[in-house]
C-alpha cells in the first residue's frame, strides 16, 4: 500500500494503520473486477455479453472460458497450452493459487468420472442439518406437508423470525443443486416479514426431506446430446392472499437439467390461459439467454430449441395472431413467444398435463407423482447410503 495523496511521509519505515479492510468498503468488488476485466481483456480474452462474468478466447488450437466469482476464477478449456499459459500471466499479475482439478467451490462438490459430472452440496447440507440439530431426525419422503392451508394462517406468529429467515436464506443457495426443494423454498420465503409456528414446522419438514438423500446432486451426463428443450407450466391464482399465479420452467440440454425457477407472477393473471401464457414467456427469454450462452462457448445445437406447454389455449394464442380480443389485455413483452415460433427459432409442442415436468416448480404434486417426477430431473447421488 501506497501514502494517500497528502499525507507527507519524512521517516522511512513508517506505516499507517488501517483502519478498515478493503473488502468492507463498498466499491472494493468493483474495482477488483474492473482491473480484473481489463488485464484478461489485454490478454485476448473476450467479455461475454451474455454473462460479464465469464471471459473466452478462441484460438486455431482450442478453446478457453474463465469464470470468475469475486477473486475465485473456473478455467476450463481442451487446450493445456492456453490453460497453463493464462494461469502463468494470472500468477505473475496477480499472485494467484492454483487448486488443481476443480473438486470443491462455493460450497459445490464436483465429481467427475467417465460417465459425467455430479454437482451436489453434501457438507453444505450436513451443516445445515447439524446447525438447526436435526441430524438425527426421522427423514420424510417429500418436501411439503398433506396440508398447505395452514401457512395461510394469521396467528401464532413467531417471537424472533431471525432464525426462520437465516434458514430460508441458506436453504435457497441449497436449491442450486436441489431442484426438487424450489417451490417449497419459494413458498415459504413468502412469509419471511410475519413467519408463525406454521411455518417453521413446514421448513422443519423439508430439513426432513433433505436429510432422506443430502448426498442428491444434479448429474450430467457425457453422452448427452446438444439439444434443448424446455417445459412450461403454471397453477392459476395459487395465492390466496394475492390470487396471483406461480410460474415454473426447467430447460433441459439433452438429458442435463440446467436452468430452472419457480416464482409468483408480477400482476393477477384474468384466465388460466394468460398465467400459461405469462410462463411461455419466461421461458422462451430463458431459452434465448441460453442460445446466446452456447453460442458465446462456440457449441452449436443439435436442432431448434422444443418448448413443451400442456395448455391448448395458450399455445393457440402463441401461433395465431387472430386472438386479439382474448389477448389485448397482456402486456407486448409477453407477446415475445409468437416472435420466437413465427421466426422458427422455437417449436412450441404440446403434451400431456401428467408428463410435464414443471408441475414440480408450481405445485405440490401427490407423493406418488413427485416421487416419478424427480429422478426426470437428473437427480442422482453417487454416495452409499450410511
Amino acid at each position: 500500500m501506497e501514502p494517500p495523496p497528502g499525507l507527507n511521509i519524512q521517516h522511512k519505515g513508517q506505516v499507517c494503520k488501517l483502519t478498515k479492510s478493503l473488502y468492507g468498503l463498498k466499491q472494493a468488488s468493483r474495482q477488483w473486477f474492473e482491473k480484473l476485466s481489463t488485464f484478461l481483456t489485454s490478454v485476448s480474452y473476450i467479455q461475454s455479453k451474455s454473462d460479464h462474468s465469464l471471459f473466452i478466447k478462441g484460438t486455431p488450437i482450442g478453446f478457453t472460458a474463465l469464470l470468475v466469482y469475486v477473486d475465485d476464477i473456473i478455467l476450463a478449456g481442451n487446450s493445456m497450452t492456453e490453460i497453463n499459459h493464462i494461469k502463468s500471466l494470472l500468477h505473475n499479475r496477480f499472485q494467484v493459487k492454483d487448486l488443481g482439478e476443480l473438486k470443491y467451490f462455493l460450497g459445490l462438490e464436483v465429481a467427475r468420472s467417465q460417465k459425467g459430472i455430479h454437482l451436489s452440496q453434501r457438507k453444505y447440507t450436513l451443516d445445515i442439518l447439524e446447525e438447526t440439530g436435526m441430524q438425527n431426525c426421522k427423514p420424510c419422503s417429500t418436501p411439503f406437508m398433506s396440508d398447505t392451508s395452514i401457512l395461510y394462517k394469521t396467528d401464532n406468529y413467531l417471537k424472533d423470525p431471525t432464525p426462520y429467515r437465516r434458514l430460508i436464506g441458506k436453504l435457497l443457495y441449497l436449491t442450486n443443486t436441489r431442484p426438487d426443494l424450489c417451490f417449497s423454498i419459494n413458498l415459504l420465503s413468502q412469509f419471511m416479514q410475519s413467519p408463525t409456528d406454521y411455518h417453521y414446522r413446514a421448513i422443519q419438514h423439508v430439513l426432513r426431506y433433505i436429510k432422506s438423500k443430502p448426498s442428491e446432486g444434479l448429474l450430467f451426463p457425457a453422452d448427452s446430446p446438444i439439444q434443448l428443450k424446455a417445459f412450461s407450466d403454471s397453477d392459476w391464482a395459487t395465492c390466496p392472499n394475492s390470487r396471483r399465479s406461480t410460474t415454473g420452467f426447467c430447460v433441459f440440454l439433452g438429458s442435463s437439467l440446467i436452468s430452472w425457477k419457480s416464482k409468483k407472477q408480477s400482476t393477477v393473471s384474468r384466465s388460466s390461459t394468460e398465467a400459461e401464457y405469462r410462463a411461455l414467456a419466461a421461458t422462451t427469454c430463458e431459452l434465448q439467454w441460453i442460445h446466446y450462452l452456447l453460442e458465446d462457448l462456440q457449441i452449436k445445437e443439435a436442432g431448434i430449441p422444443a418448448l413443451y406447454c400442456d395448455n391448448k389455449s395458450a399455445r393457440h394464442i402463441a401461433h395465431n395472431q387472430s386472438f386479439h380480443e382474448r389477448t389485448k389485455h397482456i402486456e407486448l413483452d409477453c407477446h415475445v413467444v409468437r416472435e420466437k415460433v413465427e421466426a422458427n427459432l422455437l417449436h412450441l409442442l404440446p403434451i400431456r398435463s401428467d408428463e410435464q415436468l414443471a408441475d414440480i416448480f408450481t405445485k405440490f404434486p401427490h407423493r406418488v407423482r413427485f416421487k416419478s417426477i424427480v429422478p426426470k430431473l437428473g437427480l442422482a447421488t453417487i454416495h452409499h447410503p450410511a
